[in-house]
This record gives structure tokens, sequence and C-alpha cells, in this order.
């Protein structure tokens, strides 16, 4: 995305995050998945990746677009299925990281910088636009801009598949929760105030627009898109913590409504 701060539309002022944020490290030791892109050079996927990437149901020629493609893994796994595969990030280091991941990789496939609030697509273009741990890095004024475009760029019949993390309602209503159970039990030093921090610490300065299910629900409904899906699920817990904590637990994660604030991901599904 190239920087568009000098063309906000009236009366807002959040300004797009610049894209040297996102430098190598970041890339390399924050994003999601980075871990499994390390230790396979994007062979495996990370859980979550591999679960967005499996409600995408990629099919043979259709032709993809992964939005803010980060790395390239992604891309590269798309093209592995016979589709035609197009990435495109807004900040350099990603273009070079992909550039590198796809450079001896075979079948359809390209890379590019764009702007998500004004990609360089033909109307009706794409049967599917991928935007994977994307959605918080926009501001909700640019979301909406964005989800503008990627409408326009599918085929009618067309399909967007999102994830996004966390849950707004987890970092709102759970963490405070979750948190002081923590000091409780000596674990504080753990847990920052801010849940931004919480195993990332970079994500405190570039998740500007974490979502629920209401809000990402409304959000997909404002740009037209029809038959929305959006739900919720959570890492693997896999702890050893006696029978109390473990009741507490499952109930957290598995039923309504508290299942709605503990567990951390969203995701969604909508049609053009």
């Amino acid at each position: 995305m190239s920087d568009r701060s000098t063309q906000l539309p009236a009366g807002k002022e959040q300004q797009p995050l610049p894209p040297d944020l996102y430098d190598e490290e970041y890339f390399l030791t924050a994003c999601e998945g980075y871990e499994e892109f390390l230790q396979t050079d994007g062979v495996n996927l990370s859980r979550r990746l591999k679960q967005a990437f499996e409600f995408a149901g990629v099919q043979p020629n259709m032709r993809v677009l992964d939005l803010g493609c980060g790395r390239g893994e992604i891309v590269r796994h798309v093209a592995r299925l016979g589709a035609i595969s197009i990435g495109v990030d807004y900040a350099p280091v990603a273009l070079r990281l992909a550039q590198k991941t796809l450079r001896d990789e075979p079948g359809a496939h390209a890379i590019g910088q764009s702007d998500a609030k004004q990609l360089p697509f033909a109307s009706d273009s794409f049967d599917r636009v991928l935007m994977f741990d994307v959605v918080e890095h926009l501001h909700p004024w640019e979301l909406d801009l964005c989800l503008l475009e990627v409408k326009r760029v599918l085929k009618t019949g067309g399909q967007i598949i999102i994830h996004t993390a966390p849950n707004r309602w987890y970092d709102t209503y759970a963490y405070p929760v979750v948190r002081q159970v923590r000091r409780i039990m000596g674990q504080g030093a753990k847990y920052p105030a801010n849940p931004r921090a919480l195993n990332v610490e970079a994500n405190t300065e570039v998740h500007v627009n974490e979502q629920d299910i209401l809000r990402m629900r409304q959000t997909l409904r404002r740009a037209d898109f029809q038959k929305i899906k959006v739900w919720l699920d959570t890492p693997p817990q896999h702890r050893s913590e006696g029978k109390v904590l473990a009741a507490a637990r499952h109930i957290a994660f598995n039923w309504a409504p508290f299942a709605w604030f503990f567990e951390r991901e969203v995701f969604a599904v909508g049609a053009k």
C-alpha cells in the first residue's frame, strides 16, 4: 500500500500505519506463522494459516488474490493447487521476502506492491480474495474502503476469506479476568496490562482495528457482501492445571455466551 495520508476522506484523522513499521524482524519474529516459515521455508503453514486457507476451497484454474501476502507462503500454496496466484503487500520488506520465497517456485504466481484501498486490478478479476491477519492493521475507515475494493475485484459468486486476531471481546472483557487469575497464581509477570503485548509486543504498534463477531459481520454488511458467515476459534489449550481449571477452561471455550469472549480468533467468509 502506498502512503495516502494526504488523501484522507473528510473527517478521517486516523493516519494509515507507515510501511516501515513492518520490517524484516516483524515478519520473521512476530508475524503469524513465522516459526513454521523459518523451520520449513514456508512449506508448512501454522495451524491458524492452514485453517484459514482450507476455508478458501481453492481449486485449479481459479484466480486468487492474497491481500497482504507478507512472506509469500500463501501465494505459493495457492499456486501449488494449480490456481493463478497473485499476492500484494504495501511493505517493501514483505515483497522482498515473498520474491525470495517464490524464486524457484513453479506455477502461475506474481507479487506486487499495492494499497489495499486502491487495488490495481480490473473489476471481476478474482474467484477468491484472502485477507489473513490484515484486518487488524487497517483503521475502520481504511477497512471499509478496502472491502469495497475487494468486492469490486471479485467475480460474481466469488468469496472473501478473512482471519483476524485477537477477538476484541477477549481483550476487553476476558483478558482482565485471565490476568487477575494468573496474578493470583503467581504468573502475573507473563500477562502484561496491555493485552496486545501478550506474546507479541509488536502488536501494540500495529493493531489498530481488532474485531469481534458482531463488528466483523457489520463491516462486511456495509460493503454489501452476501452469505456472510462469522465464527470464532481458539488455539489448542494443552495445559495440565487440575480439574477445577480444566473445567473452567472447557466452559469458557465451549459454552455460549462465554466462548464469545474467551475464544481468540475471528474467521469470516462473504460472497459477492
